[in-house]
């Protein structure tokens, strides 16, 4: 990033933080992309909290930015298997922040397994969490109760923006790595499984770019909304995928599983906007299929009579090229830091929350002052 347009960021986030101040001495962990614009972020974070550690999610770590973060901030490795184990969550919070008041930054729903262990037994106090994904606010609205509140920004209206330009930027990837191995979507079959936000702008990018698009997704009211757009429908994945030469998987909750991949057409490409772990079951396969790499970001499971290539080792397609949608994903950030500074003056209670349409317009207003001149 140049010097111009990191001070432009910064004074952004100046803006956001004084609009929105955070309560004294509070800690927070963040899970988040490590890409080149995080940094501004991560300062904004510094300024309303000490930032007791980074931790970045495995697949998008662009390794300058992980160099010029180190040199600022703690950097943990990261594992859903920590977080997921009750002890090894608690021992981690206890040897990096024990004592102190935190709000716990998730990208992906990491904390939700050992949540309630984290609360109560924690010597410090869980001021609460500020989740960023569709797939984390699942997890977190999945669980019998809430023990401490959960500000999820995952269907904010500030994400749409965002939302669609990860649905294009999807496709891009996809393309070029197809590209990359001398062929070509065009004209292709497609299918695209969830309907949400970036599932939609998938499969309009996917159309506008004369590919033969089919939806699947598991809400009946989704599969309506599709079809009135003009797209045909499946009544369930293994039709859906059955014709399909490109698979792309938006539902942040494990859209295909051990039994259905064998419904993949043969040659197949299929991709996720998520992490594997959320959206493919593609542990499940390796002692079926042999994998074999093939080129850039590309991988072959076969098997007798069946095969189908991977994108990206079944993580986020459009990391491969830096997943950037522009200034738009500072809104979000900005509505992150909002919900930070809400936790600490505790201004929910137990439970899952979105921010207030008033601080949400305070935000866009803000962004707009900032970054349409």
């Amino acid at each position: 990033m140049e010097s111009p347009e990191r001070a432009r960021l910064d004074a952004f986030f100046r803006q956001v933080t004084a609009q929105f101040p955070a309560g004294e001495a509070i800690t927070t962990l963040v899970i988040t992309h490590l890409l080149p614009e995080r940094p501004a972020f991560l300062r904004a974070m510094a300024a309303v909290s000490t930032v007791g550690a980074v931790l970045p999610k495995p697949r998008s770590i662009h390794q300058p930015t992980l160099d010029t973060v180190r040199r600022s901030f703690p950097v943990h490795d990261l594992t859903r298997e920590r977080f997921a184990d009750e002890t090894q969550a608690l021992d981690y919070l206890e040897d990096t922040v024990g004592g102190r008041d935190v709000v716990l930054v998730d990208i992906g729903g990491y904390f939700a397994a050992s949540l309630h262990t984290l609360v109560n037994k924690f010597s410090g106090r869980i001021l609460g969490v500020v989740e960023d994904t569709e797939n984390g606010h699942q997890r977190y609205a999945a669980l019998d109760s809430l023990p401490c509140p959960v500000v999820s920004v995952a269907r904010s209206p500030l994400k749409d923006c965002e939302d669609h330009l990860v649905g294009r930027s999807i496709v891009f990837s996809t393309d070029a790595l197809v590209r990359a191995r001398g062929d070509i979507l065009t004209s292709r079959n497609a299918c695209v499984i969830g309907f949400g936000k970036i599932g939609r702008a998938i499969a309009q990018t996917l159309r506008a770019q004369d590919l033969r698009v089919t939806v699947y997704d598991s809400d009946p009211i989704k599969r309506v909304q599709a079809h009135s757009l003009g797209f045909r429908t499946s009544a369930s994945t293994a039709d859906a995928v059955h014709d399909a030469e490109l698979v792309l998987c938006a539902t942040g909750n494990l859209a295909l599983r051990r039994g259905d991949f064998a419904a993949l057409r043969n040659g197949a490409y299929l991709g996720s906007v998520t992490s594997s772990e959320d959206e493919l079951e593609l542990g499940s396969l390796h002692d079926l299929y042999q994998r074999s790499n093939i080129g850039p970001q590309l991988t072959r499971y076969g098997v007798t009579d069946h095969y189908f290539y991977v994108l990206a080792d079944g993580g986020a397609v459009n990391f491969v090229h830096g997943a950037a949608v522009g200034t738009y994903i500072h809104l979000v950030q900005a509505e992150i830091l909002a919900g930070i500074a809400a936790l600490s003056h505790a201004r929910f209670q137990p439970g899952l929350h979105e921010m207030p349409a008033s601080d949400r317009n305070a935000i866009a207003s803000t962004w707009l002052r900032h970054f349409e001149r």
